[in-house]
């Protein structure tokens, strides 16, 4: 597998379990092998569901993973690590820097060397003893409102505590109730999480990151001069633009495979740096737009140390009761973000062999957590659209030769010999730990004056495109999008292997209407300052709500099935006693 990008597979079968509303997405070997897998996935079910002891899922997870540890580093001799660390860096670290500017301009708490040192951090912990390190943890949206509505209400108080030690203390309990929920098996309930609930949520992140981006550049008319503003616009247009169309040349029959495959790789990152070299071009470094602001390397916000010793709590000790609740809604975050994005990063649509580890990877990131109450950064947690996103950089593609059989179409045309394109098809993923990890030593790297300066002249409107990308990214690939896509094309032109063909279209409203309400509520309680602090509980309710009331609505099973399916395969389930749909 050392850099073969071109494999051929004979007599495959589709396997089940893509995303509805796609053809099947990757083959398997031949029958045998579908059927090996399917045993082998019940035997696996058998024994990971006898999770109830305490720390007996931790301990499952460690033993499952371990005899793949020294092949996580060998298989990382693979071309493709290379661009996937190149695209999860810039995916991980501009966003990050991004999304923390209002806690940098608000609170003076935070900077850019808080945000570099989280994601390294993180990476580090991760890629070095997570049980799936093709999760990407880093600073993220939610966690920025979230740290912003702590800093809101604690300025409302008068003789309140510091900042960032109260911080630190909601991290202390929110770390506990990780390692409780981990040594209890909590993350079984993650076999109720379906593509119902990943939906709605990455639904809701793909509309923050456009939010973001609106933000950001409506937020430069205040801070800058007119002219200056309209250059930043120009800038993020020019980002979205150009790397939508390498995503589109990517996708089509123009150019040569590999040159396609270059543009998927790198066509987001050539993009930010581009377009980050036009605003030191003629006019438009003229008008002198924003830039990120960064302070001196390895120093954090306001010349503090990097230890933050919170149990020394200065003031009234009852802060830190007061820290508990915080604690709690961080962890119930957590508990859904993470896992989230975890099942989203070993989707159905990946051809993963090596087991997955939930509930150890839930107790390292409680351990995360603390670190970070304690050296004073933000807490990261799994990526949404960075750790799909990071799979799929690192998935290796190839021909199936029975679809190479039938889509070869002989013809003569005056004598001309005509030949149909062979598809390709995701035939494998390099799992390994060295594009996580270098992607975060990056981040140290960042932090040198060097390269520090270097980060400082990344344009604010850069940025802002770069969210504005990612978020239609993630939109286009969504399965609510999906099916408003379904509802609005022409019945003529509807493909044959639909299945949402096979469902009432009223059924599929009524889903979409209890998908966008989920949406819409988590969507508005972040728009207030205040009530902001509650939308994991908000979304964490979509649990329930497909458990407990769609069942109950008038859907047949079938129909069920089709609109909603597990969000990751049953070898990846198995782990904690199989999807539950």
């Amino acid at each position: 597998m050392h850099g073969i990008e071109d494999l051929t597979l004979v007599t495959p079968t589709p396997l089940n379990g893509s995303r509805p509303g796609t053809p099947p997405l990757y083959p398997v070997a031949d029958q045998a092998d579908s059927q090996a897998q399917k045993r082998d996935a019940g035997k696996l079910t058998k024994v990971w569901i006898a999770c109830g002891r305490p720390f007996s899922g931790i301990f499952r997870d460690i033993k499952a993973r371990l005899p793949f540890y020294a092949s996580d580093w060998i298989d990382a001799y693979n071309y493709r690590i290379i661009p996937a660390t190149a695209m999860v860096f810039f995916s991980n670290v501009l966003p990050a820097i991004a999304f923390s500017l209002d806690l940098i301009e608000t609170t003076g708490q935070y900077g850019v060397a808080e945000v570099l040192m989280a994601s390294f951090v993180a990476s580090a912990l991760f890629s070095l003893f997570a049980a799936q390190p093709l999760v990407i943890v880093g600073v993220t949206g939610p966690i920025t409102v979230f740290n912003k509505t702590i800093y809101d209400i604690l300025k409302q108080q008068e003789n309140g505590p510091s900042y960032l030690h109260f911080v630190g203390w909601v991290y202390f309990w929110a770390a506990i109730m990780h390692w409780i929920f981990a040594i209890f098996n909590g993350s079984n309930f993650i076999r109720y999480i379906t593509l119902f609930s990943c939906d709605t949520f990455g639904f809701f992140v793909a509309w923050v990151y456009l939010q973001y981006g609106i933000q950001m550049t409506t937020r430069q008319f205040e801070e800058s001069s007119a002219e200056a503003a309209y250059v930043s616009l120009i800038l993020s247009l020019l980002v979205v633009v150009c790397a939508q169309l390498f995503n589109v040349a990517a996708n089509s029959s123009l150019l040569h495979r590999h040159a396609r495959r270059f543009l998927s790789d790198y066509g987001m990152p050539i993009s930010v740096i581009a377009v980050s070299a036009c605003a030191y071009w003629g006019r438009f470094q003229a008008s002198a737009p924003n830039t990120l602001p960064v302070g001196q390397s390895f120093e954090a916000a306001g010349g503090r140390s990097w230890l933050v010793r919170f149990w020394d709590m200065n003031g009234d000790p009852k802060w830190v009761a007061v820290a508990i609740p915080f604690g709690f809604i961080l962890f119930i975050l957590f508990a859904f973000d993470h896992q989230v994005s975890a099942l989203i990063a070993q989707g159905s649509e990946f051809p993963l062999k090596k087991p997955p580890g939930f509930h150890y990877d839930f107790f390292l990131l409680g351990i995360m957590t603390l670190v970070a109450g304690i050296i004073g950064v933000p807490a990261p947690n799994g990526l949404i659209p960075q750790a799909p996103i990071h799979t799929q950089s690192l998935v290796i593609k190839g021909h199936s030769k029975k679809e190479d059989e039938e889509n070869e179409m002989e013809k003569t045309a005056g004598g001309a010999h005509v030949r149909g394109l062979p598809s390709e098809v995701p035939i494998a993923v390099v799992e390994q730990r060295v594009s996580n990890l270098v992607q975060g030593t990056l981040c140290v790297v960042l932090l040198t004056s060097p390269f520090l300066r270097l980060l400082s002249w990344i344009p604010r409107g850069v940025l802002a495109g770069l969210f504005w990308h990612m978020g239609l990214d993630a939109l286009f690939s969504n399965g609510i999008s999906h099916k408003i896509a379904f509802l609005l094309r022409d019945k003529t032109l509807q493909p044959s292997y639909e299945p949402l063909l096979r469902v009432r279209k009223t059924r599929i409203v009524l889903f979409l209407t209890l998908q966008l309400l989920g949406f819409g509520a988590t969507f508005g309680v972040v728009q207030n300052s205040w009530s902001a602090i509650a939308f994991p509980v908000v979304i964490s309710l979509l649990i329930p709500l497909r458990v407990i009331v769609l069942p109950r609505l008038p859907f047949t099973e079938d129909e069920l099935l089709i609109l909603d399916q597990p969000t990751a395969s049953p070898f990846t389930m198995s782990s904690v006693g199989g999807a539950r749909v």
